[in-house]
Formats: structure tokens, C-alpha cells, sequence
């Protein structure tokens, strides 16, 4: 979307606000399934932006759902329940059974408790789950997850489970990875692990989820080539699983970056001992960058102001009591002033979820949705967030 479009849609939306091109987000997920071809399945991890959820692509074949938030975004939008895999470290037993009544199509088992509760649920209603079992990362332990002994002790014992049918593995280490080595490291242990299932259990997992953690580039001029690069270089990996498995990959945040927009208003600017300084309406509660480190790398910004002049270095800072609230450092700009409008670009995954969002209690940004055909949708006008929630 280019700065003429976000000027216009501006004037609707106000600031700080979030527009997600739904169009980018389609053409990112259609551009994905090309590479995976049919035989690939592709999950959205709706954490990395719930709001999408409403125009999803079809060439999704699942959603991974993380929380009773989330799911109740799924309720309210319709969603195929089908296609739900409920997932999540935190799965209590009315949450299980929530998304029992929903009828979700896969549940996910991080632990023993996990698997006691979608059982024993399973078991009152006179039904079957299916069910993934989470292997924890095999490099370390961490809190996602169980180790291989204990998920090699579930199939072992599966007879126990009635009300479950293990139907797969559930797999992610974590995000940020820009190589193929990793993701390549990562297969190698899964098609293992499956063989010594088959070889040592007499089962056949079916199916695996597996989050490849591809890493998105939010400060490269280049960002699409290097993206669609790494998307190659991991496919000869992808595709040696898809031969012994059902494999559906799980992303978000390279399904959804790109096709954000955070756009915030300069509402002051000056000098101080010789650096310039612009304050805007947002700040860095809602706003971030994967990998940013007190605003030292630049990411794209479009000035929506009239611009003009020489570019001169500025520090954009936001709106909190903090000096760490810095989103940008000696960012080149022409014609900075009181008024203009910043778009900080490819910001569709996590910066309207995982921000600081309530601190000194600014409101919520608006958010919208944009389509060629369909214009721009306010699906989230500004939010208070004062602690008492009075009138």
C-alpha cells in the first residue's frame, strides 16, 4: 500500500490506528501455497494477529487457536470449527470443555494434564478427540511441550485413552530463524522420531504440525526477496516430512507482517543539544518489531505529511513516561513537523497483541481492515483503558 492510499484512508481512521491490508495477506498466504504446492498444508497462528481472522484466505487449511480469547474471536467470526486446532500451554478443564461444545477439530496435549482433562471430557460426552501431543524442543527443555519419553510413554499406553485418538505431533522451537540449517536439523529429528514410533511403538503417527519459526525482515530494503528466499531454501526439508507424514506448517508471523501498517501523528518536536526529537500519539506499548533493540535498527517509514527539504536525523519517540520509549533513532526524514503522520510498515503480526498496551493508561488504537473491494472496515474503534471502566 503506498502513502497516497494511507493518506486517504487516515482521514477515517485517525491516530494511533492499525491498518491491515487484506489484500498483502492474501497474496502473502497465496504466495506461500505455491511453494508448498497441494501436498503441504498451511496453519495460521491467529496469536499473531486475531483481526485477520475475519477475510482468511481459503488456501488455509487450519487455524491454531492458543486461548479462550481466541477462541471466542472464532466464535463471534463463524469460524469452520473444523478447522481449529486448540492448542496452548494453559488448558483448564472449562476451556476444554468449551471447545468441546465448539467442536473443535484437534486438540493439543502439552502435558499430562492436558491429555487427563480432553479424555476425561471426551469420555462424559461419549466421543473421541482427536489429538496432537506437543514434543518439547529436542535441543532443551523449556515450558512447551513434553519430552520424548513422555510422549513415547502416551502412545505406549494409548490403549488407556479412550476418548482421544492420537493422530499426530505437535512441533515448534521458536521464531526468528533466518537459515535453513535449523529447520533442516529439525525434520531430520522428526522423520527419526516418527520411524522409531513406527519401529519401537508398532504406531503410525499420521499427521504432524510443525512451526518452521521462518524468520520475517523488518529493517531490509529488499525484505520480500530475502522472505521468499528463505521460504526456497527450507522447501527440499518441508517436502522429504510431507513423504512420511500429513504435514500441515503453523506460522504467523510470516503470514501476517507484511501487510500491516501502524500509523501515529507527530505531536511535538524539538531540539535537544542538537538532536531532534518528534513525539508521537503511539509509542513503543504498540508498536514491535521482532529483534528491534531500543530503536537502533530503522525499519520502512512513510512520511504522510507533505515532506520537502533536506533529510535531517530524527529520534521518534512516543508517548510514555519512559526513555526507553524510543521506536526509532536518527531516522532520516525531510520536513518533519507537528502534525505529520508516520506509517511504520510490516507491522501485521503482534505489534496490536503483544505491546505494552495499557501503560499510563492511553487507549487502544483503532484498528481497520483494508480491501480493494471491499474499502476500509473499522473493526476496532479506540479503546479506554482506564482502571475503572466507568462511563
Amino acid at each position: 500500500m503506498n502513502g497516497e492510499k494511507l493518506r486517504e484512508l487516515l482521514t477515517l481512521t485517525g491516530t494511533p490506528a492499525y491498518i491491515f491490508d487484506i489484500d498483502g495477506f492474501k497474496a502473502r498466504a497465496e504466495a506461500v501455497r505455491r511453494a508448498f504446492g497441494e501436498k503441504i498444508g498451511m496453519c495460521f497462528s491467529i496469536k499473531a494477529n486475531p483481526f485477520l481472522l475475519k477475510y482468511l484466505p481459503e488456501v488455509f487449511d487450519r487455524i491454531e487457536v492458543c486461548s479462550p480469547g481466541e477462541l471466542t474471536v472464532c466464535e463471534k467470526l463463524g469460524c469452520d470449527m473444523d478447522m481449529v486446532i486448540f492448542s496452548g500451554v494453559n488448558k483448564t478443564a472449562d476451556d476444554v470443555a468449551r471447545a468441546a461444545r465448539d467442536r473443535v477439530g484437534t486438540f493439543t496435549a502439552e502435558s499430562m494434564l492436558h491429555l487427563e482433562l480432553i479424555n476425561s471430557e471426551a469420555l462424559k460426552r461419549g466421543e473421541k478427540y482427536e489429538l496432537l501431543l506437543r514434543v518439547t524442543d529436542s535441543r532443551g527443555a523449556s515450558q512447551f511441550g513434553m519430552d520424548e519419553s513422555a510422549v513415547l510413554d502416551i502412545i505406549r499406553n494409548r490403549d488407556s485413552y479412550k476418548g482421544v485418538e492420537i493422530v499426530g505431533l505437535h512441533y515448534f522451537t521458536g521464531t526468528g530463524k533466518k537459515k535453513s540449517k535449523p529447520i533442516e536439523r529439525e525434520v531430520d529429528y522428526l522423520i527419526d522420531l516418527l520411524e522409531r514410533i513406527r519401529s519401537e511403538l508398532g504406531f503410525d503417527i499420521r499427521r504432524v504440525e510443525y512451526g518452521t519459526g521462518l524468520a520475517v525482515d523488518y529493517f531490509s530494503d529488499n525484505a520480500d526477496e530475502l522472505e521468499r528466499g528463505r521460504l526456497e531454501s527450507v522447501m527440499p526439508a518441508l517436502n522429504r516430512l510431507s513423504e512420511v507424514c500429513e504435514l500441515t506448517v503453523e506460522m504467523g508471523r510470516f503470514f501476517a507482517a507484511p501487510c500491516g501498517y501502524y500509523i501515529t501523528r507527530i505531536v511535538d518536536a524539538k531540539t535537544n543539544d542538537g538532536s531532534n526529537f518528534a513525539i508521537v500519539d503511539g509509542g513503543l506499548h504498540q508498536l514491535k518489531y521482532d529483534g528491534q533493540l531500543q530503536g537502533m535498527q530503522i525499519p520502512e517509514i512513510i512520511n504522510l505529511g507533505n515532506g520537502g527539504g533536506a533529510e535531517e536525523p530524527w529520534n521518534i519517540c512516543g508517548s510514555l513516561c519512559t526513555t526507553a520509549d524510543v521506536l526509532v533513532r536518527s531516522c532520516p526524514l525531510s520536513g518533519v513537523k507537528i502534525g505529520d503522520a508516520l506509517a511504520f510498515c510490516r507491522t501485521g503480526a503482534y505489534s496490536c497483541m503483544e505491546g505494552m498496551s495499557i501503560f499510563l493508561s492511553r487507549d487502544l488504537p483503532s484498528i481497520a481492515l483494508y480491501s480493494a473491494e471491499k474499502g476500509l472496515e473499522i473493526v476496532r474503534k479506540p479503546v479506554l483503558t482506564d482502571i475503572f471502566n466507568t462511563p
